[in-house]
């Protein structure tokens, strides 16, 4: 087994002991695990530079990943389920999530366990980390990735760093967010560039070298840093940059991936090393980047440990659309997102598919498939993901001419109306998740109860082969998934509400990365070419998503909820899309205020003859969810309950 030791630096009780039912007590206990993979082992052969990395006398790769594991005290009293969480940027988020407790502050390393939802089921928790460029703390989890080495000599290469500002700055970090960066390897690097773009599909232009370096603004002056990058004039809120260097100490960044699935496969028998009893099932856990990984590794074939065995026999890929990410290439920097490179490239879809625009043919399940090792896979989505450009590519071909045949080992579902976080009206304005603000109120809908069905349907179907309902989500042959252009034309007349530039709307193109690529070394700046299909879910006439799951928030609604923001116009580019926010608009409370905003969605209280009466349409649609499968019957109350607080904002004005 590729696990070699683990050292467990805390065992304490979770939450103070408290009791969850049948399950009775959890304890928490935090580690490091350390791996030694065989890189000749062919469950590795698709890590890109594997054989490259240094290896110990016996001739493996080592590495090391932090790991938390939230399991009952007695073990016994479980339902043998572990989630294996593949920690976003860091932080533990699966309990949180699914448990709908609050976020952490970010340098807490607190888990709140919420209403206790994953507990009283019996599930443990496995979080690791697998991202090498955390800067590790109790609060971030992460890896200690092998550094490159060919011949035995140092590498250096070219790195494309995205730069997206929401305020004026001079000094930025070389580095996607707050992570680590691949040092410059020459200061004066003449071969460096510096572009800059007004929107996300638009024109790149140079900015001249003598405009910038490679330095920060520091208390003392100006001083050369190979971290940093310095420009005197600012960079501008809403632009967008691209720095482009020969970079130097890119690590194997896959074994991030190798961590991930040799950690499920580590807990499921008991061992020496394993501070569990093993588990029965395993299921892998993504959110956003981490469901982009996830998609990843089944693309690789990565399902498979060094034994030939399954690691993983269910996935739950939450707000991943149809992308994977930076994971698996050299100099690949795993929280980029947006960049167009190898996370932007065919296949999207789980079936094999011939690409309308390069002519490969490829499915994200193939390799898995030929190893008779795809587990089962329901993905989920919100209609940010749409917006974003690709979650339309997992169910319809590049072009948008049909819808593809449905994978049996997949489901398909959109959350309906719904942002890329779960909402909620004391969550409707602040700062977004890539630091900028809206323009409109915050989608303010929770999807976490479709979540948790989600993830009992996942399980019911991989231990007693019940298949879960059907695959929910925008279709061309019923007319619900149309161009977004089309949706903005057919837009209502929402008061106070803008509508994004259509000329500037995101969207995935072909991406030619060099004669290289195959290898995993990419050229920048990518050169894109022709568009894939964008498509988004149409709306209804209050403007409302027609395809997906749809919560009563849409079925019996307050309001008109979109997967689609603005940027404030403080934050720069305030045509544009803002990153993964959607956006709420409450229905005016009575027809005097709607006649005087000029909104022509019917009022409250044109819909539902009282509060009372909302409530039990509420709760009635609620119910009706449940019994399609889509909701569990102990949600329906909260559901009702999420929806009625929503009501009584509308009510007031939000």
């Amino acid at each position: 087994m590729p696990v070699e030791s683990v050292s467990i630096r805390r065992r304490e009780p979770l939450a103070e002991g408290q009791s969850f039912g049948a399950a009775g007590a959890y304890e928490r206990i935090d580690g490091v695990v350390v791996f030694a993979v065989n890189p000749a082992n062919p469950a590795n052969a698709s890590i890109v530079d594997l054989e490259y990395a240094p290896v110990d006398a016996a001739g493996r790769v080592r590495f090391a990943a932090d790991f938390t594991l939230v399991a009952p005290v007695e073990q016994d009293r479980g339902n043998g389920r572990l989630i294996v969480e593949a920690v976003n940027r860091g932080r533990r988020r699966t309990v949180t999530f699914f448990n709908r407790g609050p976020t952490p502050d970010i340098d807490s390393d607190a888990i709140p366990v919420g209403d206790g939802f994953l507990m009283r089921h019996g599930y443990a928790i496995l979080s690791i980390g697998w991202q090498w460029d955390v800067y590790r703390s109790d609060a971030l989890m992460g890896l200690d990735a092998p550094e490159i080495r060919i011949d035995g000599q140092p590498v250096t290469g070219q790195c494309s760093v995205e730069i997206r500002p929401n305020v004026r700055e001079t000094t930025r970090l070389l580095a996607n967010r707050a992570h680590r960066p691949y040092p410059v390897a020459n200061l004066d690097d003449a071969g460096a560039v510096l572009l800059v773009q007004e929107w996300e599909d638009g024109p790149h232009r140079t900015i001249p070298r003598s405009e910038w370096r490679f330095a920060r603004d520091t208390a003392d002056g100006i001083m050369d840093s190979d971290e940093h990058i310095y420009m005197a004039s600012g960079f501008e809120p809403g632009k967008i940059y691209y720095a482009i260097y020969t970079a130097a100490r890119p690590v194997v960044v896959g074994c991030g991936m190798l961590a991930i699935r040799e950690a499920a496969t580590w807990m499921r028998h008991p061992s020496a090393n394993n501070p569990s009893q093993g588990f029965e099932r395993i299921y892998g856990h993504g959110v956003s980047q981490t469901g982009r990984l996830l998609r990843t590794m089944v693309y690789c074939g990565l399902n498979v440990d060094e034994d030939g065995q399954p690691a993983f026999d269910g996935l739950l890929p939450h707000v991943a659309g149809a992308r994977r990410g930076e994971f698996n290439h050299r100099f690949a920097q795993p929280s980029c997102q947006s960049a167009p490179g190898f996370g932007h490239q065919f296949p999207f879809a789980d079936n094999e598919l011939t690409d309308p625009l390069t002519e490969r043919t490829d499915g994200l399940l193939n390799r898995l498939r030929q190893l008779d090792a795809a587990p089962k896979i329901i993905y989920t989505n919100s209609a940010a993901e749409y917006w974003r450009g690709d979650a339309c590519l997992a169910h319809i071909d590049g072009t948008g001419r049909y819808d593809l045949e449905p994978a049996p080992e997949t489901r398909h579902y959109l959350f309906a109306g719904t942002q890329h976080l779960p909402g909620a009206p004391d969550l409707m304005d602040g700062v977004g998740p890539d630091g900028s603000t809206g323009r409109h109120p915050y989608n303010a809908v929770d999807y976490i109860p479709l979540l948790r069905a989600a993830l009992v349907n996942l399980d019911r179907w991989v231990s007693d082969g019940v298949e879960p309902p059907a695959s929910q989500h925008p279709r061309l042959d019923d007319g619900t998934a149309i161009s977004q252009d089309a949706y903005l034309e057919a837009a209502g007349n929402v008061p106070g509400r803008a509508s994004p530039d259509a000329a500037r709307l995101w969207r995935i193109r072909e991406v030619d990365l060099g004669t290289n690529a195959p290898q995993g070394i990419g050229r920048y700046p990518a050169i894109e070419g022709r568009e894939y299909a964008h498509l988004a879910p149409a709306a209804d006439a209050d403007g409302n998503d027609r395809a997906g799951i749809r919560l009563p928030d849409l079925t019996v609604p307050v309001g008109t909820h979109t997967g689609w923001n603005l940027r404030h116009p403080d934050t720069g580019a305030p045509e544009q899309l803002m990153s993964m926010q959607g956006s709420t608009h409450w229905f005016a409370a009575t027809a005097a205020q709607r006649q005087a905003s000029n909104d022509p969605r019917p009022a409250l209280a044109e819909r539902y003859a009282s509060r009372d009466d909302y409530a039990a349409q509420a709760k009635a649609a609620a119910e009706s969810l449940a019994k399609q499968g889509y909701l569990l019957d102990e949600d329906v109350p909260t559901v009702a309950a999420s929806c009625l607080e929503r009501y009584d904002c509308a009510a007031n004005g939000g």
